[in-house]
């Protein structure tokens, strides 16, 4: 019987030992593969707006495959060559618990890296505890996410006021042309708008991958993590809001295209939609956030090529992406926009600390039939939030109006979107 337990004791001992040798072996590739990325990519515009601040974890987060890898790699290049890289987004890697960070301590400490990048962190259940304890012993730490509600829940607890954060987005369409090394005009803007801005997709040209995508983030990224059995549903609600984008919907009008009985199971999906950054829903600007919240909101896509790849026809067609891709620019710069109705509409009320200052209205192009309801709309809008200028973004059309003391620019998008 002694015997036998030594024997178990010692199988035991080396299949830890194996373990331990894989995850190494693993940990080990991550750093070989960074060191040997000679090329990280065209530079991103965000890059010069990146925080870096010791005693404070950096926190990249935005949609899968636009970059944020990326994005750190060059910040490290420029500023930290020698940083300690591990991708938990490694299927690999997929069974890591929270006990396995003592692993990665011994792996560090035989490194000597004192900064550290954490690529997909967010997929382990416990991470802003151990993040929090590198930074407690000086270490720096960047960090990148791909689901907004899995960072900001555990951000709000362990790493309360340690934390910096900053959103990416697919390339900007002034990134798109420097990429692709277009003329800036009217052409350019058609191809962005269908082909939209992942790196990857604008490489290859491959359709597939931004296929891809969007089966990994509906079931690695939400059905995975939240349990949910009904993929099926949840894929038809996604291609269903793809297919409307710059479209008003609510819940309860979501519940028949997509199959789904319940609304609570829709604003469920919805959430999740949403806070892996795949869609965004404008609400109706108004100062009472109840009459916000049960209002219709308006469907946008993180990006174009994304829809294109994905779905065969969009109801509205080119002027619904238009505005999909003039918002997607806003939301670049600014994260509290709406949209107004009141005598009419308008597409954009965008605020900042709380107060308007921008009210834009898209129209592909403006004519004798729609001229005076664009317009009526914008005014609408400027003259409720005591605006005395508004704009409207058109595919090529530049002109300028002055209409009941109120100036309105009308602006091609290939200016706007510079």
């Amino acid at each position: 019987h002694l015997c036998d337990r030594r024997q178990r004791q010692m199988c035991i001992r080396d299949r830890f030992y194996m373990i331990q040798q894989d995850f190494l072996e693993i940990i080990i590739q991550h750093q070989q593969n960074s060191l040997a990325l000679k090329d990280v990519g065209m530079r991103r515009e965000r890059l010069a707006a990146l925080p870096d601040v010791e005693n404070y974890v950096l926190i990249v987060s935005g949609i899968r495959r636009c970059g944020k890898s990326t994005l750190l790699n060059q910040l490290l290049r420029e500023k930290h060559s020698n940083a300690f890289y591990v991708n938990f987004d490694d299927p690999r890697l997929y069974d890591f618990e929270i006990s396995d960070f003592q692993k990665l301590d011994v792996v560090i400490a035989e490194a000597g890296c004192r900064v550290l990048v954490f690529d997909e962190i967010q997929v382990i259940k416990g991470w802003e505890r151990y993040v929090r304890q590198k930074l407690d012993e000086n270490f720096r730490v960047f960090v990148t996410g791909s689901n907004a509600s899995l960072l900001s829940r555990e951000l709000g607890t362990s790493l309360t006021g340690r934390h910096l954060t900053t959103e990416l987005f697919p390339f900007s369409f002034s990134e798109f042309c420097c990429f692709k090394d277009y003329k800036a005009d009217e052409e350019a803007v058609k191809e962005y708008m269908r082909m939209g801005g992942f790196p990857e997709f604008l490489k290859t040209g491959l359709e597939e991958i931004l296929v891809a995508l969007l089966e990994d983030i509906l079931v690695r990224d939400i059905a995975i993590r939240f349990g949910i059995k009904d993929v099926r549903s949840l894929k038809r609600l996604t291609l269903y809001l793809l297919a409307n984008i710059g479209n008003l919907t609510s819940a309860n009008k979501l519940r028949e295209p997509s199959g789904i009985g319940s609304v609570t199971t829709v604003l469920e999906y919805l959430s999740h939609l949403e806070q892996s950054y795949l869609f965004s829903f404008v609400p109706m600007f108004d100062y009472s956030l109840k009459r916000q919240a049960v209002n219709p909101k308006k469907i946008y896509a993180a990006d174009l090529g994304l829809v294109m790849a994905n779905v065969r026809k969009i109801k509205g067609d080119e002027g619904h992406k238009l505005e999909n891709m003039v918002y997607n620019f806003l939301r670049m710069k600014y994260k509290d926009i709406y949209y107004h109705r009141g005598i009419g509409e308008c597409d954009f009320i965008v605020l900042d600390r709380g107060e308007v200052i921008k009210a834009v209205q898209v129209c592909l192009n403006l004519n004798t039939d729609n001229r005076e309801r664009e317009f009526a709309g914008l005014t609408d809008a400027l003259r409720t939030y005591r605006l005395s200028e508004g704009m409207v973004v058109t595919l090529s059309q530049e002109d300028w109006f002055e209409i009941d003391n109120f100036k309105i620019e009308v602006v091609p998008a290939f200016r706007f979107l510079m």
